[in-house]
């Protein structure tokens, strides 16, 4: 089992950027694909980006192709959103998730397949 926390979150203006950082605890960290999801206002939690247990693949929601940029390191439980060009609709609070089920072959981009999440971190781009 792994415990998740996020950090990095904070005010931006438009076309900024920030970096989410997401540690976790837990020895099998190396062993669960790893996504961000956000979740704005009145909205639903939707999916960001996703990235196998190995870090060989990665999955974009289309909002954030182009912009947004997810990566690991095994070797220090971390995982990042690197979040390029922001605008005022990337608002919201962003969580790290660890896939429910460790070597998954694919990673779905679904907030069921993710079965531990962090707390949170808000991002508020202003325009």
């Amino acid at each position: 089992q792994v415990q998740l926390v996020e950090s990095g979150g904070g005010l931006v203006q438009a076309g900024g950027s920030l970096r989410l950082s997401c540690a976790a605890s837990g020895r099998t960290f190396s062993s669960y694909a790893m996504g961000w999801f956000r979740q704005a206002p009145g909205k639903e939690r939707e999916f960001v980006a996703a990235i196998s247990w190995s870090g060989g693949n990665t999955y974009y929601a289309d909002s954030a192709k182009g912009r947004f940029t997810i990566s690991r390191d095994n070797a220090k439980n971390t995982v990042s959103l690197q979040m390029n060009s922001l605008k005022p609709e990337d608002t919201a609070v962003y969580y790290c998730a660890a896939d429910s089920r460790i070597f998954r072959a694919a990673v779905t981009p679904s907030l069921s397949a993710f079965g531990t999440w962090g707390q949170g971190t808000q991002v508020t781009v202003s325009s």
